[in-house]
């Protein structure tokens, strides 16, 4: 499959290298409008086409697919265009900066029957694999939380505040973990130094009780990426910068028994073992964009296509509506 790669900046070398190396696939061109990141990828990829327009990119009649790795304020004429002109996209995440432009490029895919798939690189993690095969074989019992903690010093981005920028991460987590979207979302966020947020708080009221909760945040002294998953059987922690054992599985417990005539509930507390499950290796952005050729080659619809990534959109849309209002829970 040949590509054309419109961006050069932090997330796109990631791209165009896996793309290089990966079986099955080429990078014929790669567009960037900085004549310093376009001199960085020349010297990283002396065979490739490096070019300033993508225009001209998308228009290729010899390139079948579009990486789009720019701004999420241009991800919507960008990925228009490459349908138009029957291209299959695979799109930096968050997909739009609204909900209304993400529903015209499903619909717009689907009329082409074009591929679209959004790039939410944690679901091709091994934690979040495993994680997922605990969640659908039952092991945690029913789900009561999702609580993350997302934080670090900068980046500070200028086309989005902090919300926008990590939260899709979890968002496209919990989208892929729970059953269902959420009914109800709060958020709470404060800016200090460009005019947008750069400590948020996010609350999603799920159906089903399911409660989950995310602290994103530039200005942290540490770096943190910490996720706990709790059931009514066991819990997890998910520590993403632990080298070894970043998923661990606690058999522990609540059990609220009452008894006839006993008007206080009776809590017992069960405590049982600790074990890490080993985890899928492998580069999850290699593993993602493998994943996009075969679905691309087979038909296949990727799990991570347009609709999961306007649902991501619809909640962060909810959030930038709660954020506004200082709070006020706003219903999906």
């Amino acid at each position: 499959m040949k590509f054309g790669v419109i961006g050069y900046g932090y997330w796109g070398p990631n791209i165009v290298r896996n793309l290089v190396n990966l079986e099955g696939s080429q990078v014929l061109a790669i567009a960037e409008i900085s004549p310093q990141a376009r001199a960085r990828a020349q010297k990283a990829h002396p065979d490739v086409k490096v070019i300033a327009s993508a225009l001209e990119v998308i228009t290729s009649p010899d390139i079948d697919a579009i990486a789009v790795v720019s701004p999420v304020w241009t991800h919507y004429e960008l990925t228009k265009a490459a349908l138009e002109n029957g291209k299959h996209v695979f799109v930096e995440k968050p997909f739009t900066s609204t909900s209304a432009q993400g529903e015209e490029l499903v619909n717009l895919a689907a009329q082409k029957n074009l591929k679209v798939m959004v790039d939410h690189t944690f679901l091709f993690t091994g934690a979040v694999k495993k994680i997922k095969q605990l969640v659908d074989d039952k092991a945690l019992g029913n789900l009561y939380y999702y609580d993350s903690t997302r934080v670090n010093l900068g980046l500070f981005q200028h086309d989005c505040n902090v919300l926008w920028d990590l939260a899709p991460h979890d968002l496209s987590i919990m989208d892929y973990l729970l059953k269902g979207d959420p009914e109800a979302i709060v958020a709470t966020g404060q800016g200090h130094l460009n005019g947008h947020e750069d400590v948020a708080f996010m609350t999603l009221y799920f159906p089903e009780k399911v409660i989950a909760h995310i602290n994103v945040n530039w200005l942290s002294p540490v770096k943190v990426r910490t996720t706990l998953i709790g059931g009514e059987k066991r819990m997890l922690v998910w520590n993403d910068l632990e080298a070894d054992e970043k998923l661990k599985v606690y058999d522990k417990g609540v059990k609220i028994g009452s008894k006839e005539g006993v008007y206080e509930l009776l809590v017992s507390y069960r405590s049982g073992d600790m074990w890490a499950p080993q985890l899928e290796q492998g580069e999850a952005l290699r593993n993602e964009l493998s994943y996009f050729v075969d679905c691309v080659s087979t038909g296949e619809e990727p799990f991570n296509n347009g609709s999961a990534g306007l649902r991501v959109v619809r909640m962060l849309e909810t959030a930038s509506e709660s954020l506004n209002k200082k709070g006020s829970l706003v219903y999906l």
